[in-house]
């Protein structure tokens, strides 16, 4: 396989956000679903809506969220939809939570390592593209979320979270999330994100903000502040390519924070995610890493 490209910039701004979107060369078509992560109530992380609002409104998408698999403000589409007001998402955007109602949409996954079916957000079916927005930042489950993580957990119902983390038990409980192989887990988000990128596929673009790196996620109501300073922006069109640019920037760094965060990802095995996503074939770890101004 070719080597992706991937896009750089050190610039962090509305404005940069927009060029380096416009870098990757493709137009999104007809309704476009912009995933992000709306940030649980008391996270001090999360991308805000008004980083995110020159883009969104070039692209003219509606921002696109699904309900937790966890007990908090965003397991119920009524609390959700309450926090996207709180947090200013609807101020901006037309929002959806995918998942609001049933049943879910099923993706299969012929070639899964772990699981061979995905439960999403029956609401999917109402977008011809996808923009992928993901704050990379580490991860107490996976050890680090960026693009992969976005695709697979992110874009899951409630249902379908629960069903990837449970390495695909029907019906898993809360308690059987934090019971199964690490790796297998891994290997699970793996082969749910395949399904969503094919899904989409020629018509789903990669932003990864590496910003506010803190090793917790923008799911946790009380998250350690960030450890090292920001780095950039990138963009591909190819997720694996991308999260693998992300990890490889933070292992060269000189921030006196990187061994902390590499800690993170390295006591999850959290690199194992992208080594299943390139075996399943939908990407590739090797890429060409072009600047941007």
């Amino acid at each position: 396989m070719e080597k992706a490209k991937v896009y750089f910039t050190k610039e962090i701004t509305p404005e940069s956000l927009v060029r380096i979107y416009e870098a990757l060369g493709v137009e999104l078509k007809g309704d476009v679903a912009v995933k992000l992560h709306s940030g649980e109530d008391g996270n001090q992380n999360y991308l805000r809506p008004e980083f995110v609002k020159p883009l969104i409104q070039t692209i003219k998408g509606t921002v696109v969220e699904c309900n937790t698999a966890y007990d908090g403000a965003r397991d119920t589409t009524e609390k959700h939809e309450k926090l996207m007001e709180k947090h200013g998402w609807s101020k901006y955007f037309t929002v959806a939570i995918l998942d609001a109602e049933g049943p879910d949409k099923i993706l299969e996954i012929s070639n899964g390592k772990r699981i061979h079916k995905n439960y999403v957000g029956k609401q999917i079916e109402n977008y011809d593209s996808m923009l992928v927005l993901s704050h990379f930042k580490g991860h107490p489950m996976g050890g680090y979320g960026g693009a992969l993580k976005q695709l697979s957990i992110g874009v899951a119902s409630g249902y379908g979270k629960r069903y990837i983390h449970c390495v695909g038990k029907e019906n898993g409980t809360y308690e059987d999330m934090f019971q199964v192989d690490q790796i297998q887990f891994l290997e699970a988000m793996a082969d749910a994100a395949s399904s969503v990128h094919k899904y989409f596929e020629g018509n789903i673009v990669y932003l990864n903000v590496m910003c506010n790196l803190s090793v917790d996620c923008d799911c946790c109501a009380v998250a350690e502040d960030p450890c090292m300073k920001d780095i950039g922006i990138m963009a591909s069109l190819d997720p694996i390519a991308i999260d693998q640019a992300c990890i490889d920037m933070v292992y060269a760094s000189k921030d006196p924070g990187r061994d902390h965060f590499v800690e993170r990802v390295e006591s999850r095995h959290g690199v194992h995610t992208i080594e299943a996503a390139e075996e399943l074939g939908f990407g590739t770890r090797k890429y060409e890493l072009i600047s941007i101004n």
